[in-house]
């Protein structure tokens, strides 16, 4: 694990570094909300007692923050509101849960999700057929609700991912690719923006380590929230 100070200090050299490419459209109303939510990746030991924007410790030490800072940074002018709701252990009903009070309430204007490991990790042990169809139509009845409430809303959903290593395993496959199929299948549906990660994180894997981007299979290390903020900059372009 790494320190606050060592991940803030890493993650400012790797931004200062090279500038990615990135752009709002206009006009971007000042203070329009970016909300971050998911499951353990997107807390990344984030502060629940801080509900603010902005808040470095709210963010958590993961992607949103790093995302946080360089939308902040990069458009200064346009006072943006980044808020991280991400809550570790959770799957599509524990997000359907909690959606009014962690996301409808906010009235984003752009909303990134990231869900689904848990989805499977958390009935890898147990009898669950029918596991990805009720994850599949979990999540898209999550966001067909939240375009109701929040007509104009921009949706983003992140590709579940796994490495094998650690807790990940060859017996989670091809169950796995099954999710990952179903969030891209979500994605469509709702004419969100999908964000490939998985065969992305293979890639760098296969340049180094898994355990260098996931060091137990699922959740990132420093360099594999960089690779996610990176992508995501990449696909999504402008909010």
């Amino acid at each position: 694990m790494t320190s606050r100070r060592e991940f803030l200090a890493a993650s400012a050299a790797v931004v200062g570094a090279a500038r990615w490419p990135l752009h709002l459209p206009e006009p971007v109303a000042t203070g329009t909300t970016l909300l971050f939510q998911g499951d353990s990746i997107t807390d990344a030991g984030r502060d629940r007692t801080r509900t603010g924007a902005n808040d470095i410790r709210a963010l958590g030490s993961g992607y949103p923050l790093l995302l946080a800072a360089e939308l902040r940074d990069r458009f200064a002018e346009r006072d943006l509101q980044v808020f991280n709701r991400g809550v570790s252990g959770n799957t599509v009903p524990d997000l359907q849960a909690r959606w009014q009070t962690d996301t409808v309430a906010l009235n984003p204007a752009t909303i990134s999700i990231l869900i689904g490991v848990n989805d499977i990790w958390h009935v890898r042990d147990k009898p669950h057929d029918g596991a990805v169809a009720r994850y599949e139509a979990g999540y898209a009845e999550l966001l067909k609700a939240t375009q109701t409430a929040l007509p104009g809303v921009r949706l983003v959903v992140l590709e579940p991912f796994v490495l094998r290593v650690g807790a990940v395993s060859d017996a989670w496959f091809p169950e796995f690719d099954d999710f990952r199929a179903a969030a891209r299948r979500v994605a469509k549906g709702a004419g969100a923006t999908f964000v490939p990660l998985h065969e992305m994180l293979q890639a760098l894997a296969r340049k180094s380590s898994p355990a260098y981007w996931a060091g137990d299979g699922v959740h990132p290390t420093l360099a594999g929230h960089q690779a996610i903020a990176r992508q995501w900059v990449k696909v999504v372009g402008k909010l």
